[in-house]
């Protein structure tokens, strides 16, 4: 059966059975994030023309070597400072760059829990370090466990990796590392360009149209089917 981007559930339905890992982007799937928020807080300290810095299909050069890794956050706060032209202290460029985040709500995490005994589940995120630092503090905070033990075998993070979606080596490392069939391995993600980058690697993708992940699981948990 070829591989496809999935965009719908009539397509879901001819390859639902063959699934049996899930790959799951983080920001925008699992986290619920809000990109406007971070040229909403440079602009509250009062700089203004950033809106092209940050955003869902766009983001400078700087901050593509940043979420790979390739630059440490003390570099990329010193680039920051010189782009604005202002001497922000770390915790000011932090605050910035974390106001991406809003939150995991406790049914998505019971949601990814009880997946997790049905399907070889997986997380694959495009992030930086400032961001993992304080998402993995917070959620600790909230939950008082490892969420991302508890709902994942394994979680892929970008500046680890020193590879982002929507480059399809990231997938195969993912593959490779954990043997997993590629038609049998279903990658969701809300950005569709990342979903391509998941559809040249042979998995099968699904581009996330809706707020929340539950929509894709009937109570059994099995992949929603309409025929």
């Amino acid at each position: 059966m070829p591989t496809k981007v999935v965009e719908t559930f009539g397509a879901l339905s001819n390859i639902w059975k063959m699934i049996r890992n899930i790959i799951f982007d983080f920001g925008g799937v699992v986290h619920d994030i809000r990109y406007e928020n971070v040229t909403e807080a440079i602009a509250a300290l009062g700089i203004k023309g950033m809106e092209g810095f940050y955003g869902k299909h766009f983001q400078t050069h700087e901050m593509d070597l940043f979420e790979k890794g390739l630059i440490s956050p003390a570099e990329f706060r010193d680039y920051l400072r010189k782009t604005v032209g202002q001497p922000l202290t770390d915790q000011q460029i932090d605050d910035v760059m974390n106001a991406i985040l809003i939150d995991v709500p406790k049914e998505r995490v019971a949601l990814l829990c009880a997946l997790r005994h049905k399907y070889r589940t997986f997380l694959f995120s495009n992030t930086n370090q400032i961001n993992y630092e304080c998402f993995t503090t917070r959620l600790m905070e909230k939950y008082g466990f490892d969420i991302f033990e508890a709902c994942f075998e394994r979680g892929y993070f970008s500046q680890m990796m020193n590879t982002r979606k929507p480059c399809a080596d990231g997938f195969r490392i993912i593959l490779e590392q954990n043997g997993l069939k590629a038609d049998e391995t279903l990658f969701i993600d809300d950005i569709s360009d990342n979903a391509e980058g998941a559809r040249i690697a042979g998995l099968h993708a699904h581009h996330l149209t809706e707020p929340d992940i539950s929509y894709l699981f009937d109570e059994g948990l099995n992949l929603k089917i309409e025929e």
